[in-house]
């Protein structure tokens, strides 16, 4: 109490404590310069691959062409881009309006954009914290009853009242760089994020695009199955007449019944794959699968891109969200590696205390009742077998992710080259099911000409009308292959860089 009193009494020597304090704000401006030191490595973007193309063998300028529906060459444009709708080049209305709405409806992609902006929060709130200085405020008020006696003093026991309102100012100096590691690692993390939600984007889209072709697929495979079903049953009718009129053997009928039925039982098997894919098309969409207002597809709505980007494997790269991905990950174990070092360097927090404190609510803020106090506080490790070791792990980490992003550079490469090669072969193989159509179509032709003719029967017609129809099915695969091979190049290479 005699400090107190005095203090009181005479007032604090002013000299002191403005030398005290200047010292004190010196030292706080040097130890604010340390703070632009920042340990741990720098991160830098792994280098682009150094391979000049994506298959062995050179890739042709254009691909086979074929006389039928989607049987154009195709071109391969060197550095084109990549339409940010690039699903528009295939030509079908319906098809567009279908991806609009299911970019609005997918509960895929409404997940990828709340956690996107989850991590934009995280970051955020923990930029406020380890960047800025906290400042609360506070308000207590206390009835205290004190006894000398605990003292070794003498006199009575006095009640009385302490009531105290003030500032408080915390900030922890990033002398070593630690937070701001952390901060890197985040927004990193952060990054990934966006790159995940434009992947599930681009994911999407090419899915939606592959089932609304299989649709068109199914559909016209149907419809020609169901024609040679007809032929084959009005075949078996005939043969079975013959049988019944004494010009046919029995057997004749069983092989053509056996006909018949294997035929009559891949119809339901093409229903089902038509039915499960407006199923996955109704999912793809946001809708239940008994929503009922999906829209129907044909071949004959699409068209086949005539000139196709492709982007060189060095800017593959920096396009494709998979690999910037897989890019930002790296950056955040490189930051996280940054922020373990950290740890092993000296921790500087700074306090300061402002605040009145009376033994009456109606005296604070009043004259002599400010009380303040500054505390600095250094802390160096010496002796803490858990840092190093967290310093190892974030460095094996950090291997691990450098070895994840090799593995998806591979991977989209060789995703690249697969779909650069099925183009090719798959244009040469609609060449060759366009000649065989071709084929058939003029074999049938000739027969029907020898019936009206009288030099060939009925049921040799419907022989030759069953096999023009059966070219036809695997022309129909052939041709929406070619679409689907499209797409998945658009997809391959990253969609838009928008």
């Amino acid at each position: 109490m005699g400090n107190v009193e005095r203090i009181h009494r005479h007032g604090i020597d002013r000299s002191k404590t403005d030398h005290m304090t200047v010292r004190t704000y010196t030292a706080i401006i040097f130890a604010g310069l340390m703070t632009g030191c920042t340990v741990g490595p720098d991160f830098k973007p792994p280098a682009a691959p150094d391979t000049p193309a994506y298959t062995a063998t050179p890739l042709s300028t254009q691909t086979a062409s074929a006389a039928t529906a989607l049987g154009e060459a195709q071109h391969f444009r060197v550095g084109a881009d990549v339409s940010a709708q690039w699903w528009r080049d295939l030509g079908s209305s319906k098809l567009d309006a279908l991806i609009e709405q299911a970019f609005q409806a997918s509960p895929t992609l409404a997940s990828a954009r709340a956690t996107l902006r989850q991590a934009q929060e995280i970051h955020a709130a923990q930029e406020g914290a380890m960047m800025y200085p906290q400042v609360d405020a506070g308000f207590s008020a206390q009835r205290q009853r004190f006894n000398p006696i605990v003292l070794g003093q003498d006199g009575q026991a006095r009640e009385f009242s302490l009531f105290n309102a003030g500032v408080n100012v915390n900030y922890q100096l990033d002398l070593a760089g630690g937070n701001r590691r952390a901060l890197e690692a985040l927004a990193a993390q952060t990054e990934y994020r966006r790159h995940e939600l434009d992947g599930a984007q681009l994911t999407l889209a090419g899915n939606i695009v592959t089932a609304a072709i299989a649709q068109a697929r199914l559909a016209a495979q149907i419809q020609s199955t169901e024609a040679i079903l007809r032929t084959q049953d009005e075949q078996l009718h005939l043969t079975q007449e013959r049988v019944r009129l004494g010009q046919g053997a029995p057997d004749e009928v069983l092989a053509l019944q056996t006909q018949v039925e294997q035929t009559r039982a891949g119809l339901p098997v093409l229903r089902k794959q038509s039915q499960q894919n407006e199923h996955l098309l109704a999912a793809l969409s946001g809708r239940a699968p008994g929503d009922g207002r999906l829209p129907s597809f044909k071949l004959e709505e699409f068209t086949l891109p005539s000139d196709l980007p492709l982007i060189v494997p060095s800017e593959l790269v920096r396009r494709r969200p998979d690999i910037l991905g897989a890019e930002a990950l790296l950056h955040a174990a490189n930051a996280e590696y940054g922020s373990a070092i950290a740890k092993l360097y000296p921790q500087l927090n700074l306090s300061a205390d402002l605040a009145t404190q009376t033994l009456v609510a109606g005296a604070l803020f009043g004259p002599g009742s400010a009380i303040w106090n500054v505390l600095g506080q250094l802390t160096q490790p010496l002796f803490n077998p858990a840092l190093p070791a967290e310093k190892r792990a974030a460095l094996a980490a950090f291997d691990a992710a450098a070895a994840n992003y090799q593995s998806v550079v591979l991977e989209s490469l060789r995703n690249v080259a697969d779909v650069l090669r099925a183009l090719e072969n798959d244009a040469q193989a609609l060449a060759a099911l366009a000649a065989a159509d071709a084929a058939a179509q003029g074999s049938l032709q000739s027969v029907q000409r020898q019936y009206a003719l009288g030099a060939a029967s009925y049921v040799q017609q419907l022989i030759a009308q069953q096999a023009a129809q059966q070219t036809k099915i695997d022309l129909i695969a052939a041709q929406a292959q070619r679409l689907v091979d499209s797409a998945a190049l658009y997809q391959a290479m990253g969609g838009s860089s928008s």
